[in-house]
């Protein structure tokens, strides 16, 4: 039986990950470790889709990590997230469980099941003021210079593409000293939910988080003194939600444009997942529509393999 030191659980958003993870972790008596990238952000809930919820199973709270551990306007990155990581993951093997981590920004998930060398970029006041004024199109052209552009997600708004060339430029101009981070055995599982159904859920839950008072949620932000800027930085429920709060978009022309933009979020998500299993990853695929038993049992039998 293989020594695992980690079980990821990945998939695109909708797909039933975190209540299935919560599930995993009470079987196995441990505790999870989120990777989403804006699940670390305090009262940023109902538009991350943080669920606290899904972390109670059977009337027991489920120890997690890495959710609400910064303040919003606050950038955090890939580099943070992999020290935060290791902290994270050292106190639960300490304890002698298995950590699971549980997320879909894949990015942060490759970082640490690859254990990427990474260092972190600092600002650089020179360089933000020397592309300040200059369009989201004019960006965009400086990025495409420095390397070919397979995430959209760089040039979504300025401020995104400015700090995409800090870092590359600080890449192109810097010699690189490798920050050492452990190899992990992982065992990798995929949750492959159908793109049919994935839609009709994601229309569902964007319907529930209003209801539930996402709108609200935006407002109190502003209020307390975020600006509206920083929150379209974080994109999808915060971009679109914003400009509707700020009269720059209707209710209707909201809820469309971001209902499409979650749509091409999931599937970036996927895009991403296959491109890891090209570059070497193992996932293992479980049908998201199996009752959440059956894919424990998944879970157990892959363990023993």
């Amino acid at each position: 039986m293989p020594n695992y030191d980690l079980i990821a659980i990945l998939g695109p958003t909708a797909s039933g990950k975190t209540p299935f993870a919560a599930a995993l972790a009470y079987e196995l008596d441990t505790e999870i470790i989120s990777a989403d990238s804006r699940q670390i952000y305090r009262g940023m809930d109902l538009g991350t889709g943080k669920d606290i919820i899904d972390y109670t199973v059977k009337d027991k709270q489920i120890p997690y990590h890495l959710i609400d551990i910064a303040e919003p306007g606050y950038k955090y990155n890939v580099f943070e997230f992999q020290h935060d990581f290791l902290n994270a993951y050292e106190t639960i093997k300490q304890k002698g469980k298995l950590p699971v981590l549980c997320g879909g920004t894949g990015l942060y998930l490759e970082s640490v099941l690859k254990g990427y060398q990474l260092i972190p970029v600092p600002e650089n006041p020179e360089l933000r003021n020397r592309l300040a004024d200059k369009s989201l199109e004019e960006l965009t052209a400086i990025l495409k210079e420095y390397k070919t552009l397979h995430n959209s997600t760089d040039v979504d708004t300025a401020k995104r593409a400015i700090r995409a060339i800090e870092i590359e430029e600080y890449y192109a101009s810097n010699d690189l000293s490798k920050r050492e981070f452990p190899s992990l055995n992982s065992l990798i599982i995929g949750i492959d939910i159908d793109r049919e159904l994935r839609r009709e859920k994601i229309t569902r839950r964007l319907h529930q988080r209003l209801d539930e008072g996402m709108i609200d949620e935006i407002k109190r932000l502003l209020a307390k003194g975020i600006s509206a800027d920083d929150l379209i930085y974080y994109g999808l429920e915060y971009k679109y939600l914003t400009l509707y709060v700020t009269g720059k978009l209707s209710f209707e022309e909201m809820f469309a444009q971001l209902e499409i933009a979650i749509h091409q979020f999931a599937k970036r998500q996927m895009t991403w997942f296959r491109g890891m299993q090209r570059r070497g990853f193992n996932i293992h695929w479980i049908n998201a529509s199996l009752p959440i038993e059956e894919k424990i049992e998944e879970v157990k039998r892959l363990r023993m393999i």
